[in-house]
């Protein structure tokens, strides 16, 4: 995924908006290097209001990435490291007994942020994976039968080691469908670890963005204009149905037990729809749906076991989808 810069004919707050997201792939480059899909998609989500599952091996800078995004966006974030003897309320908060007062007191958990790092969530138990679904849904947590709204803009980033790794607990797929993209990091060019390896020998600190020169480059008040635009950002009926088209296919593939529910085929609309308007289009074409259909879509089918035995991947059968499905002119 790499946007253009033609923004031709948009002008104002929308172009200005645009502008500033776009300089958050330059801004983040000061403290990663080259995980420009993976920026982009978290920009994606942030239109669509909706979260994303980080998959990576340890040490591809997951974290860093999810934290310098969070530096130059200007946003609140807070980080939580999914262990297996994690509970509930370690993540949405509890009732605390005030003995001055007599009385008990909400103390907000971690999930209180706009932009919450889930680390490892695959490395704790399914209760506790769970704990984090009505915040993500509804956005707001319910203890002791009192709802709490979470602050706007709200963003799950959840980083997930993958299922081969040692003491890892899938995630269930009700909750793999609430995430709006999964992407993959993948591990760095030869000559993007030696970027990094240089950085680090000339002081770079990981844990100190500010030295870095991360500084703020958008905000909460150009994500609301961005989503604003993205929101008139023009859909045909030849586009959704092109989408419900791919969406059906994958119900239909003989290499899955599972498909693409409703729910997906809306979140593949939405993220189509968000990246058309970042690429400088109010109109959404055929390609921006090809465009976000492996990290919107991934993660909402299930392989069969001789599938995958064969070597067939969840990218390689959507690919095929979208090879086959006949596409609107």
């Amino acid at each position: 995924m790499d946007p253009t810069t033609d923004n031709a004919g948009q002008t104002g707050d929308t172009g200005t908006a645009r502008d500033a997201l776009e300089s958050l792939r330059a801004e983040i480059a000061k403290a990663v290097v080259g995980q420009d899909p993976a920026v982009t998609g978290l920009v994606v989500a942030l239109l669509c209001r909706g979260h994303v599952l980080l998959e990576g091996v340890p040490g591809v800078a997951k974290t860093l990435l999810v934290r310098a995004l969070a530096a130059a966006l200007e946003l609140d974030t807070k980080r939580v490291q999914f262990t297996p003897d994690l509970m509930p309320s370690d993540v949405t908060g509890s009732l605390v007994y005030d003995t001055r007062s007599a009385e008990f007191s909400f103390q907000p958990g971690p999930v209180f942020t706009n932009l919450l790092l889930a680390d490892e969530i695959n490395r704790t138990p399914p209760k506790t994976q769970s704990s984090l679904l009505e915040a993500m849904e509804e956005r707001q947590v319910t203890v002791d039968g009192t709802p709490r709204p979470l602050p706007d803009p709200f963003l799950v980033a959840a980083t997930q080691n993958p299922v081969e790794y040692e003491g890892t607990y899938p995630l269930p797929e009700a909750q793999l469908d609430r995430f709006l993209l999964k992407l993959t990091i993948p591990l760095p060019s030869r000559q993007e670890e030696i970027d990094v390896l240089t950085r680090h020998a000339e002081g770079f600190n990981p844990r100190d963005l500010h030295a870095a020169g991360v500084r703020p480059v958008a905000g909460p008040a150009d994500l609301e204009a961005a989503r604003a635009a993205v929101a008139k950002t023009t859909i045909s009926p030849e586009i959704t149905a092109y989408v419900v088209d791919i969406c059906r296919a994958t119900r239909e593939s003989p290499s899955l037990t599972l498909g693409v529910s409703p729910r997906g085929a809306t979140a593949l609309l939405a993220t189509a729809r968000a990246w058309a308007w970042l690429t400088g289009r109010d109109y959404v074409i055929p390609d921006d749906v090809k465009a976000l259909a492996l990290p919107t879509l991934r993660h909402r089918v299930q392989l069969r076991p001789e599938a995958e035995m064969e070597g067939v991947t969840a990218d390689s059968v959507i690919n095929a989808i979208l090879a086959h499905v006949p596409v609107p002119r």
